[in-house]
C-alpha cells in the first residue's frame, strides 16, 4: 500500500464496497481483496469530474508495464460480469485490477498476483469508456 491514499469516484467506491460485501472469500483471492478493502477506507473520494486526469477508474484504458519482465498489458478495468481478457477487459475484483484502481500514470505498484508479487508501472491511462 502506498503512503498518500488513491483517488476514487463515489460511485466506483459504492460498486467496490457493494461488490466487496457480496462476494464470497475464497483463500485464493483473500489478501487481495482485503487490500482494497483497506484501499477503499483511506481512498479520497471525488465526484468524477474532479477525478484528475490519468487516474484508474472503472472503464479506463490502462497501459501498464511490469517493472520485472518487460511486458507491457494494454486493459480496460470493468466490473467482475463485463470481464473478457481475449477483449483485454479485466475485473476490477480479479488482482491486477484490484492493484490498479485508483492510482495515477508514473504510480508504481507492488501486488501479490496468482505466482508472486509483481512490480508494475501505469504508464497511460485513457478516458473511461461505458462498453
Amino acid at each position: 500500500m502506498r503512503e498518500s491514499p488513491i483517488v476514487i469516484t463515489g460511485t466506483d467506491a459504492a460498486r467496490l464496497r457493494a461488490l466487496l460485501e457480496s462476494r464470497t472469500r475464497t483463500e485464493r483471492d483473500l489478501r487481495h481483496l482485503e487490500r482494497l478493502d483497506q484501499e477503499l477506507e483511506r481512498a479520497q473520494v471525488v465526484d468524477a469530474a474532479d477525478v484528475p486526469r490519468g487516474v484508474v477508474t472503472l472503464y479506463s484504458r490502462v497501459g501498464v508495464l511490469d517493472l520485472d519482465n518487460g511486458e507491457r498489458l494494454d486493459i480496460t478495468l470493468v466490473l467482475p460480469a463485463e470481464a473478457d481478457l481475449s477483449q483485454g477487459r479485466v475485473s476490477v475484483l480479479a488482482p491486477l485490477g484490484t492493484a490498479l484502481v485508483g492510482y495515477r500514470e508514473g504510480d508504481t505498484i507492488e501486488w501479490d498476483m496468482p505466482g508472486g508479487r509483481r512490480r508494475l508501472r501505469v504508464e497511460e491511462v485513457g478516458p473511461a469508456e461505458r462498453l
